[in-house]
Parts: C-alpha cells; structure tokens; sequence
C-alpha cells in the first residue's frame, strides 16, 4: 500500500514548488503604505521545507518586514504541531504591525488559533475554521498514558485560552467545543465570536483551496460532513432581587 503522508495523503510532498510566504510589493516587501502581505498556506511543521512552514522559516520572514505597520496574514493551512503554532502566533503578537488574518480556504487545527490571535479575523466567502483539542502519541505503560491524558488536557486548555480571549467566553466553555471538534462556516464563525466578520469581496479562495488537503486524518473531513456547530449561548442575566423590586416600584406607579 501506498505511503500515507500527514495532511497530504498518498502524494508525497518531497520536491513540490512551495508557496512563498511572503508576497512580494512592487518595491520590496511592504508596500508604500506600509502594509506587508504575508502567507500561511501550507501545514505547520517543525521540519520546514517541503513539508510545510516551520516557525524558523515564518520568523525570518517577519525578519524581512522592517519598519510595517500592518501585517495581512492570508491563511489556507490544515493546521499541524501546536508548539509550532504558538510560536509563529506569539512573533505575531510580538511584531509592531497590526495583524489582520485573512482565511482564504481553511483555518483548522493550529491554524485556526494563530487566524483566533490575530488582532482581526476576517472569513472570505465559502471558507471554514476548525476547532478541536489537541492529540499526542504516546507508547508506554498505563501510567505513561495517565501522564499523556493530562499533559493534552494542559496544551488543550493553553489553546482553548485563545479562544476565549478571542469569542468572550469562558476557557471552559471553548474547550468543550473543542471536544466535539466543531468546523465552522465563514458566517457561523463570526456567530461564535470567533471571527469578526465575512468579507463578500471578491478575492476569496473558496472551496477549492481546501481542496488539496487531505483532512481524513480528523474525525470530519470537512465542514459539509460535520454536524452543525452547537453555539455557545450568551450568559443569562444573573438574578438581582433588587432589580426585581425597582421594577415592581415602576409597576406601580
């Protein structure tokens, strides 16, 4: 049988033209307005090269934008290894641009929490965003499963954190989304908080962007084969005895 490659399936991705990060301005790399284009179009993998982008190569990437204001963070990425992830996110937050990610195709796994930590989010149209909580291997006795089991609960919370400063809500309540792992459509991304709005431009890449990946490795592949995402609810309002006598008072009147 043939090799099966992570995100990629049976293709394997040695010697295939990867795409640049950084996008090119006629003068450089930031154009006259000071906004620098950047591409996160490939998985997040530690190894680089052709088997996606490591934190190594988007860091030297950011090395080349100088004096930018504002960084646009195009995204078409399966996600991959979350401490990758984190340290692209944190060089991100660390530049004094301001980040806008841009979802192009798909936004899932680790991906969809770097898009979740930028400063804006914004879905093209027919583009989806993944959330789920985090997965290891681990081979051992019991007890080294154990030590697994609450080391994935430590990393999944970590991530669920950004999701919650992101959306309003409580760590908790996103890592039970996580779970369930909920994929998401442009508008029912911006309907949980985390993303802010849809752009209804033209420009986006659609649903063919997300053709080329493989996402059988998830428990949906995709978000037209997930069930519909269960919506956080916004918090009751908490019961005030005084405010129900203020409003008996005017009642009365």
């Amino acid at each position: 049988m043939t090799a099966l490659y992570r995100f990629w399936g049976r293709r394997n991705p040695e010697g295939r033209v990867k795409p640049p990060i950084l996008a090119k301005a006629p003068a450089g790399s930031v154009d006259e307005a000071g906004v620098a284009t950047v591409r996160l179009y490939d998985p997040i993998d530690s190894w680089g090269g052709y088997w996606g982008v490591s934190a190594q190569e988007f860091l030297a990437t950011l090395d080349q934008l100088g004096d930018a204001t504002q960084i646009r963070l195009h995204i078409n990425s399966p996600g991959g290894e979350v401490h990758e992830a984190i340290a692209i996110l944190n060089a991100l937050r660390q530049h004094q641009a301001r980040v806008t990610a841009i979802v192009d195709g798909l936004a899932a796994s680790a991906a969809s929490f770097i898009a979740c930590g930028a400063d804006e989010l914004v879905m093209s149209q027919n583009t989806e965003l993944m959330i789920h909580d985090a997965w290891g291997i681990e081979i051992g006795p019991a007890s080294a499963m154990r030590e697994m089991g609450d080391r994935l609960d430590q990393v999944s919370n970590n991530v669920a954190s950004i999701y919650a400063k992101k959306s309003g809500k409580s760590t908790e309540e996103c890592r039970a989304v996580m779970l369930a792992e909920t994929w998401y459509s442009a508008q029912e991304a911006v309907d949980a908080g985390l993303a802010d709005s849809v752009d209804t431009g033209t420009g986006s890449a659609g649903d063919d962007a997300q053709n080329r990946w493989d996402l059988s490795i998830y428990q949906h592949a995709g978000r037209e084969k997930a069930p519909d995402p269960v919506l956080i609810p916004e918090p009751a309002a908490k019961f005030d005895v005084n405010n129900v006598i203020e409003a008996l008072k005017g009642a009365f009147k």
